[in-house]
């Protein structure tokens, strides 16, 4: 009896075995699928082609505002950097949207300088939802109560009701809940798609409206281009915590180039080729410390281990125009603002490499005099 007994026991112990093992490996499985939602790393090459656009702002203001075709889609992501923006959003897009229509409109966030021209104001030309008929509008949670925060869900909301449009957050994309998808495909083959990445402040909350920010990333092919809006130095580890990024193509500069993002647990994981800062270089417009006008010294400094191939639309020169309290120099903005690049274009074609080509040149901000003198 106690030998039947010993060996029952033995079975049992080997079942408890195997009952863990399968759990584990279940466990690992359901992580590796959501951590890998789109990206098994397997090579896709990619059919025809898509291209994004970083449209100059037309003043000296930092402000994110990116275009992006992909196949027949037309999608805008923000609409900065302030109320005059409008006409050369405008003017930008009527050389590539010719029916009115922009499949996707991207909020990343609410501050002004990114949501600026979807935000109507009696001072200025109208919201660009007047303009364009928007069939999905996708943003983020916000603590804002700015007065143009409110001219925004007020312009969202005619949108909305005009029948023709579909709304979600970032959070319901995320979940594909409430008519949200996590994978939006952009082509007919599958080849192009957008996706939806989790923020870990979507569903959490912060006092910074910059760790509210939509992130999104573009697939062509195997390529992957990341937008992660104003993202800081928290969201962004929390992002990187989530996924098991592979090299992206592209990177658009977190927060305009700032001290406190394109931190580098994010970096060192998407190791970009390519990065666009979306400012008007050495601007005042935060700041006259400057080494901490955008882009900053210490972000130059972390994207350089990476990549040289920095982009920038703009510069201003500054002067100085007295003294403050303290003996440091007040300075502010000199003028109009100056082309660095321009307009710049990052494009994705079947059979090359993905390249820039930009409507003043094409040379890296590392590579410019302003560079040289200034950082």
């Amino acid at each position: 009896m106690a030998k039947k007994k010993a060996k029952k026991q033995k079975l049992t112990g080997w079942k408890l075995v195997v009952v863990i093992f399968l759990v584990v490996i279940l466990a690992l499985g359901y992580y590796y699928i959501d951590k890998n939602y789109i990206n098994d790393k397997s090579e896709v090459m990619p059919n025809g082609s898509m291209s994004f656009h970083f449209i100059m702002p037309g003043n000296n203001k930092a402000g994110d505002c990116i275009y992006i075709k992909a196949g027949d889609n037309d999608i805008l992501i923000d609409s900065g950097s302030h109320y005059d923006s409008a006409d050369e959003i405008q003017d930008y897009l009527s050389n590539y949207v010719s029916d009115n229509t922009l499949e996707y409109v991207i909020l990343t966030h609410g501050d002004l300088d990114h949501i600026a021209c979807f935000s109507a104001s009696s001072t200025t030309a109208s919201s660009l939802f007047d303009v364009y008929e928007v069939k999905t509008i996708i943003d983020s949670k916000t603590k804002s109560t700015s007065n143009a925060y409110e001219r925004y869900l007020s312009e969202r909301q005619a949108e909305i009701d005009d029948g023709n449009t579909a709304h979600y957050t970032a959070l319901d994309c995320y979940n594909n809940e409430n008519g949200g998808k996590r994978v939006f495909n952009l082509s007919e083959d599958g080849n192009m798609k957008m996706e939806i990445l989790y923020n870990y402040y979507y569903d959490h909350n912060t006092d910074d409206e910059n760790e509210n920010s939509v992130c999104v990333m573009f697939y062509h092919g195997s390529r992957q281009f990341l937008f992660t809006g104003d993202l800081e130095k928290d969201g962004e580890e929390k992002l990187a915590e989530k996924y098991d990024f592979t090299q992206v193509e592209l990177f658009k500069a977190g927060h305009h180039g700032s001290n406190t993002s394109s931190s580098e647990p994010l970096l060192s994981e998407i190791k970009p080729k390519i990065c666009v800062a979306t400012c008007c270089a050495g601007s005042v417009q935060y700041t006259d410390i400057l080494a901490n006008t955008f882009p900053t010294v210490s972000f130059l400094d972390r994207i350089t281990r990476y990549t040289n191939k920095i982009y920038v639309p703009t510069y201003t020169n500054i002067k100085q125009k007295g003294v403050k309290e303290d003996g440091t120099p007040d300075y502010e903005n000199d003028g109009e603002p100056i082309l660095l690049n321009g307009n710049i274009v990052v494009i994705s074609e079947a059979e090359k490499e993905v390249y820039v080509n930009c409507s003043n040149n094409n040379v890296s901000l590392v590579d410019t005099e302003w560079y040289k003198n200034n950082r």
